[in-house]
């Protein structure tokens, strides 16, 4: 049995009467067993103690949507739009991925995550090396629900290296979830990823409804992220993304849907009334140009609504702050000034992303009897003051930054201390990274 005491913080649990509490966080194994004042006669004897004064402590960042595969793109896809991004710079670089590199740009990915308070995160693979990744998932001790992307469409824009047979994605994504689903305790879990409307054929997306219902795991893919894409869909099918994929049987409260920008008023319904999950990834639609999600009338409706950064090559960093920043602002010029407030927002990065993937009774909130997922921000800055009667969550969403995470915690470990990564080798990876984008470039020169 492993306690760990953290001791005299001021603890932001996001619970659902919004409780701030000063006082400790008692932790045995994975799970929180006591908060705030706790009698000192009660048996629990701390092996480990962090001495928190001073400091804030969060339920851990939940990213409802990140491709830890495109990491090592980092800046080789600017200023582009979504299909020209896909078809000239990203699916050329992941046919060119092998294991290695795979498994190294999961690990840079994972190690910024943490770095930046994130615990959790949903992710889509590429086609091949998975396995690489959820071995990376697997040693950074990070929770995640990941799979390898599946697109069993050919056309000439898609690399022949990312083309894939039906019955093989199939049963590739099969094996996998065999082979990693509830991995330690359920840390690790499994999603079927086909990728988008635009790349997949009915023939496996129908497989994909069937498996997702005879499994119980989540169905994770992209929609209505930018109009070209929409076009390309009412050609191939007479319908629009979120209709097709309700006319195949794909709605359903399994399904996250990725991005959602560009939704009809059918659209927006059948998502409310099939209790379909969206994620919204601001930054991503920003510098893409491909828009902004209507988030506050999804939100209104009931819709559970997440947030990622996706990744690497179209946000360029993975930062919770970041995307938290952008979601408070940039719906408040159409919306107005009150349409997007921090505790909403603060919400979406922690619960919400937890009813998102399905895991709210697990993780999203300090709570006793919930996992030990959590994060310490030293606020004791210039940026973040002054302190005395401030608006806790206004200060985490609108002033803090990914420099003020300290300490973070995943499944009662300790992942992060004093801003170090005790479960990866940054050293290595940072060079281990450079030779294998070069290993990459190499094979597309």
């Amino acid at each position: 049995m492993r306690n760990t005491l953290i001791r005299d913080a001021t603890i932001v649990t996001m619970n659902d009467q919004w409780d701030v509490i000063r006082g400790d966080v008692r932790i045995t194994d994975d799970r929180i067993v006591g908060l705030g004042s706790c009698a000192d006669d009660d048996g629990f004897v701390p092996g480990e103690i962090i001495e928190a004064r001073g400091s804030v402590v969060l339920p851990g960042f939940v990213q409802t949507h990140v491709h830890l595969c495109q990491t090592l793109f980092r800046g080789r896809a600017d200023d582009m739009e979504l299909l020209d991004w896909l078809r000239t710079r990203i699916w050329p670089l992941e046919a060119a991925h092998d294991e290695q590199s795979v498994y190294v740009s999961a690990l840079l990915g994972i190690g910024e995550l943490i770095q930046s308070g994130t615990t959790t995160l949903l992710d889509m693979e590429t086609v091949h090396h998975t396995d690489a990744a959820f071995r990376a998932m697997a040693e950074s001790g990070i929770r995640a629900i990941s799979g390898k992307v599946m697109m069993d469409r050919s056309g000439d824009d898609i690399p022949p290296a990312l083309q894939e047979r039906t019955d093989r994605s199939i049963a590739d994504s099969v094996a996998l979830l065999e082979r990693w689903h509830g991995y330690d305790g359920g840390r690790l879990q499994y999603a079927f990823c086909p990728r988008f409307v635009v790349s997949c054929t009915e023939e496996l997306l129908t497989a994909v409804r069937d498996l997702s219902d005879r499994h119980q795991v989540l169905v994770h893919t992209h929609a209505s992220e930018n109009r070209g894409e929409i076009e390309l869909v009412e050609r191939e099918t007479g319908m629009r993304n979120v209709v097709y994929l309700d006319h195949i049987g794909l709605a359903s409260p399994r399904l996250v849907l990725a991005h959602s920008i560009w939704l009809d008023d059918e659209e927006r319904d059948i998502i409310r009334r099939k209790g379909v999950k969206v994620t919204h990834c601001p930054g991503s639609n920003l510098k893409l140009a491909s828009g902004i999600a209507g988030v506050p009338g999804l939100l209104a409706s009931g819709v559970q609504v997440g947030l990622g950064a996706d990744g690497a090559p179209c946000n360029n960093n993975l930062d919770m702050f970041q995307e938290m920043r952008l979601t408070a602002m940039i719906h408040k010029v159409q919306h107005g000034p009150t349409a997007m407030d921090a505790r909403t927002v603060l919400r979406m990065a922690t619960m919400g992303g937890a009813e998102v993937l399905g895991l709210e009774r697990q993780i999203g909130s300090v709570e006793v009897g919930k996992k030990a997922d959590l994060v310490l921000l030293d606020l004791n800055k210039f940026h973040a003051y002054p302190s005395f009667d401030a608006d806790i969550y206004s200060r985490v969403v609108y002033a803090a930054g990914r420099g003020d995470v300290d300490t973070v915690l995943i499944d009662g470990r300790i992942v992060m201390r004093g801003r170090i990564v005790a479960t990866i080798d940054e050293a290595a990876v940072l060079r281990e990274s450079d030779a294998a984008i070069g290993r990459l470039l190499g094979r597309l020169a």
